[in-house]
């Protein structure tokens, strides 16, 4: 039991990252009457334009971060993105604060090191080889050793950020560079991975709540320089790769703990199931639920953090997503073509209200439904080339 939002009875969910997700998450945490305070890097974030309050900061500056959290006493502490102060999470929540699903799962999963060991080497998961390396002359080791092609990543970023294929020898100077740029936390270290030969990559949303682990239906997705473009539910899979992907699910999310939705990302190929990566939140291409399912991703997570049950989750019909993305940087821009996306039958357009672009960023998303999952992606992707991005500057 909880009173209303602002009121000394209220119960309060602190966002750490405020984007187009974490909006979601606001909104489904709204209904059921939690105040929401929304926190990010840069003010005006698509989440703090709905939650009740916001804040902005370094989330990478732990001192900085406890501070709003003291100030805030917020009842649960929701990481939304990778680039935290997870340090300072762990010691929040050894001093009694609660952070979804867990402080630990926020640390393994911010690394790709530490989630990797985890999946490989503790519970002995199947995945792309993999190796470490800290400089240029290290990767070139570490690639001589994995072989070419490999994927080449920095152990900390999202959304793609860094990412390459480096398919020679004479790439690996670029690779490295690229890395450098995109990752975060000023960390320089890379994980070099085997290039699997996969028919297909899927996101199995996985939820842990008092009603124990359920699964949504499998989300097949495509995506380019490590970022998604489109997704579609349900992906096609056999049985027997079903059953595979629900056991690796399982065992990385009982390992990480908690109450909450994560994202697992997996490789599936015609003989066997690979783990990839996990997110302890709700993933992007995941969007997709909220035209395909009873409950979207984001309803899930917030019930399953606030310890409600999750009885069964429901596939209602096939649908599919399709992303608008920014070519370049400003602050002058509007979006247009809304109104045509909205006539493609069965489509729905979330814009995300993001204050700038960026070469690559997200700005809105188009959501179809159809008999078949084939029909819901041609619908979607009708919808998204409909919405255009009208630079003034």
């Amino acid at each position: 039991m909880y009173g209303a939002p602002l009121s000394g009875q209220a119960h309060k969910m602190l966002l750490l990252g405020s984007g187009e997700l974490g909006k979601e998450v606001v909104l489904e945490a709204q209904r059921l009457g939690v105040e929401t305070i929304a926190v990010d890097r840069y003010a005006h974030a698509p989440a703090m334009q709905v939650a009740h309050r916001s804040h902005v900061v370094n989330m990478l500056d732990g001192e900085a971060l406890r501070r709003i959290i003291e100030q805030e006493r917020p009842d649960l502490i929701v990481p939304e993105i990778e680039a935290i102060a997870t340090p300072t999470l762990v010691e929040l929540e050894s001093e009694g604060y609660r952070v979804v699903p867990t402080a630990n799962a926020a640390r393994l999963t911010m690394d790709r090191e530490g989630i990797r060991r985890l999946a490989a080497e503790t519970l002995g998961l199947p995945t792309a080889k993999y190796a470490f390396a800290d400089s240029l002359e290290e990767l070139r080791a570490a690639v001589a050793e994995i072989g070419t092609p490999c994927v080449i990543k920095p152990v900390m970023s999202s959304s793609g950020k860094g990412q390459s294929v480096c398919r020679t020898p004479e790439d690996i100077e670029t690779s490295w560079n690229y890395a450098m740029e995109g990752g975060r936390a000023k960390r320089t270290r890379v994980i070099v991975e085997e290039f699997i030969k996969f028919d297909s990559e899927i996101t199995l949303l996985t939820v842990r709540s008092v009603s124990g682990t359920a699964y949504c239906a499998p989300i097949g997705h495509i995506q380019k320089d490590g970022d998604y473009i489109e997704s579609w539910q349900p992906h096609e899979m056999s049985a027997a790769q079903i059953e595979a992907s629900q056991a690796i699910a399982k065992a990385i999310t009982d390992a990480l703990g908690g109450y909450g939705l994560y994202g697992v990302e997996l490789f599936l190929s015609t003989d066997r199931v690979y783990f990839s990566e996990v997110s302890p939140r709700p993933h992007d291409t995941g969007m997709v639920t909220m035209a395909t399912q009873d409950l979207s991703e984001f309803a899930l997570h917030v019930r399953a953090i606030l310890g409600y049950p999750i009885p069964t989750v429901r596939l209602l019909t096939p649908g599919a997503s399709y992303t608008l993305k920014a070519d370049r940087d400003s602050t002058d821009f509007r979006i247009g073509g809304i109104g045509e996306a909205l006539a493609v039958p069965n489509t729905q357009v979330r814009v995300f209200g993001k204050p700038e672009t960026k070469p690559g960023r997200r700005m809105a998303v188009a959501l179809s439904s159809a008999d078949t999952t084939s029909q819901a992606r041609e619908q979607a992707k009708q919808a998204a080339e409909k919405l255009h991005i009208d630079y003034t500057s």
